[in-house]
């Protein structure tokens, strides 16, 4: 497993990690409702065919300064300062589940600053008819096979690294789920649907063929809403997580997209 190289940049006056490894185009990533506790296959997969940028989103893992983002726009303006900050500003950019709500508002709200957008089960979008899941509202051990279809390889990707104190590992852990919420809860619904229009850059919509959180229905509310062309693709056997279900086939997905 490659061992991406690490910095650290400000958002907000609060630091969030920076991981990068790999060479050719540049590539950001925003990770989805656990953030990226550590280098993943999917990373390393992405990593083997571009230059990955990986920021931290503030509150996730590697990042703080979640308790000062009271609003979608202060979450939207701290993105916008974090792509900056990681030298992400004009390039690709792929954003699953919150990080992807997160990766279209930007591509709303910035044309110049998203080249091509993938998202991976986006959330952001409520329809009545067909609910998102609420996670926060699941039991602690429910909450595994609501957000992938192989708990064990998401356990693999949250369990504490070595060296690392099982107590503040645990912290990282919630105040990535307490970010998140700060962002979504109750509804999961930002306003996205209003702003979707907007996005302009060529889009791919990957969704796991058995996702649980957000309706698969979303993905034709996506792709119908934003005026960019879209293509739409399927992984199955995964869940909301696709990254972690199936790391190498939403990576090659990802990569015969962006080629």
């Amino acid at each position: 497993m490659t061992e991406p190289v690490a910095r650290t940049v400000e958002v907000n006056g609060r630091p969030c990690r920076v991981w990068e490894a790999g060479r050719g185009e540049t590539l950001g990533v925003l990770g989805g409702l656990v953030g990226f506790p550590r280098w993943s296959p999917f990373l390393e997969a992405l990593a083997a065919h571009r230059r990955v940028i990986v920021p931290s989103l503030p509150g996730f893992p590697g990042g703080l300064g979640h308790e000062a983002l009271d609003d979608l726009p202060d979450w939207v303006s701290a993105t916008l300062d974090l792509l900056e900050a990681s030298g992400l500003e004009g390039a690709d950019l792929a954003g699953i589940s919150v990080g992807g709500a997160l990766a279209a508002e930007v591509a709303a709200f910035s044309h110049a600053t998203v080249r091509r957008l993938v998202l991976v089960s986006p959330l952001g979008l409520f329809d009545e008819g067909e609910p998102v899941a609420d996670v926060w509202a699941q039991r602690m051990p429910d909450v595994a096979k609501l957000l992938v279809a192989r708990p064990e390889r998401l356990a693999a990707e949250l369990a504490a690294p070595a060296g690392v104190d099982p107590l503040e590992w645990q912290i990282e852990m919630t105040r990535a789920s307490e970010a998140a919420a700060r962002l979504l809860w109750p509804t999961l619904d930002v306003g996205l649907r209003k702003r979707l229009h907007r996005i302009t850059a060529p889009t791919l919509l990957l969704w796991g063929g058995d996702d649980r959180v957000v309706p698969g229905s979303d993905a034709k509310r996506f792709a119908d809403a934003i005026r960019g062309p879209v293509t739409q693709r399927t992984i199955e056997g995964a869940g909301h997580l696709a990254d972690v279900d199936a790391p190498a086939a939403v990576a090659r997905e990802v990569q015969e997209f962006l080629s």
